[in-house]
């Protein structure tokens, strides 16, 4: 991918060097690293700079980043893709329930890697895949892509300061008692397994999510549930532990009567634009197997 950046230098940033400024911008280590082994990478006033030159008003500094690998590992396969939005640095997606994010061992030509990989070979475009937020294989929803080295790197920064906001929608059986509230339950490996998690108040990682009962239909409950952090399995330990599991969770709770994978769906996302700094704010509808827990399937209305 190539990105062309341009900033103009005020007054309040004068006299600061190259580097200190593009680290004030969101830039890493690793992307200053980067930038140098590019060829007019960084430009200041159109011609190339040393990141310890010092900047005066009025300058204009333009980063060129410019991306020819693709990732190595991921074979592009024409897959569906429900893009929501993209721009030059990053696309958010609503993927469907039953695509892995990233290719594994028996899942190596049916991720949505795969499938971004071939939109942009399409466009004859290299593209080097980076997940900002990577949902498990069944459940749906809105995640976000990275374009590039610097995007994502902002990206990643963001979600440990914890400025990307979640919101998850889950079915369970039964009405939720009490109809809001904080889980507040440090997560870890199950000892034995390589996949399950489980509370472990000794030595597990912190863990906090937000719930509220949105709906309560045909015998189920409709959640919202808001992330603080992001711990493997989290929302379904979560909800478990508060004695509501997910319905269709093979793994935790394996209650298929009405549907045949977790019924968790990432509703929202919203966060700053990592390059412009724009408020970003996104929706996906209820998937519709959730919803005929709820609704039936004569029900025609839309949550």
């Amino acid at each position: 991918m190539n990105r062309t950046l341009i900033y103009r230098i005020a007054d309040k940033d004068a006299a600061l060097k190259v580097e200190q400024y593009l680290r004030r911008r969101g830039y890493s280590r690793q992307n200053l690293i980067r930038l140098k082994k590019i060829q007019d990478g960084v430009m200041l006033n159109g011609s190339c700079c040393h990141m310890n030159w010092r900047l005066s008003a009025g300058d204009e500094l333009t980063i060129h980043i410019r991306e020819t690998e693709s990732s190595e590992k991921i074979v592009p396969v024409p897959l569906p893709v429900d893009l929501v939005y993209e721009d030059e640095d990053i696309l958010v997606v609503n993927k469907p329930a039953g695509m892995p994010t990233h290719p594994s061992m028996n899942n190596y030509m049916n991720s949505l890697a795969n499938a971004l990989a071939w939109y942009y070979k399409e466009q004859g475009k290299p593209f080097i895949f980076r997940c900002g937020n990577r949902l498990d294989r069944d459940t749906s929803g809105l995640t976000v892509i990275a374009k590039h080295m610097l995007s994502s790197g902002i990206l990643s920064s963001m979600a440990v300061r914890r400025e990307v906001h979640r919101e998850y929608l889950a079915v369970v059986r039964g009405r939720v008692e009490p109809p809001e509230g904080t889980i507040d339950a440090p997560l870890s490996r199950k000892p034995g397994s390589i996949i399950e998690r489980e509370v472990d108040f000794e030595n597990g990682e912190a863990a906090v999510t937000h719930y509220r009962l949105l709906k309560e239909k045909n015998g189920h409950s409709l959640i919202s549930l808001r992330l603080e952090t992001g711990r493997t399995h989290q929302i379904r330990i979560h909800m478990k532990y508060l004695g509501f599991p997910l319905i269709g969770d093979y793994l935790y709770n394996p209650d298929m009567e009405h549907i045949g994978r977790q019924a968790l769906h990432s509703a929202r996302l919203a966060f700053r634009h990592p390059i412009t700094g724009e408020e970003m704010d996104f929706s996906a509808p209820l998937p519709e197997d959730m919803r005929m827990v709820l609704d039936g399937p004569s029900d025609a209305g839309q949550l």
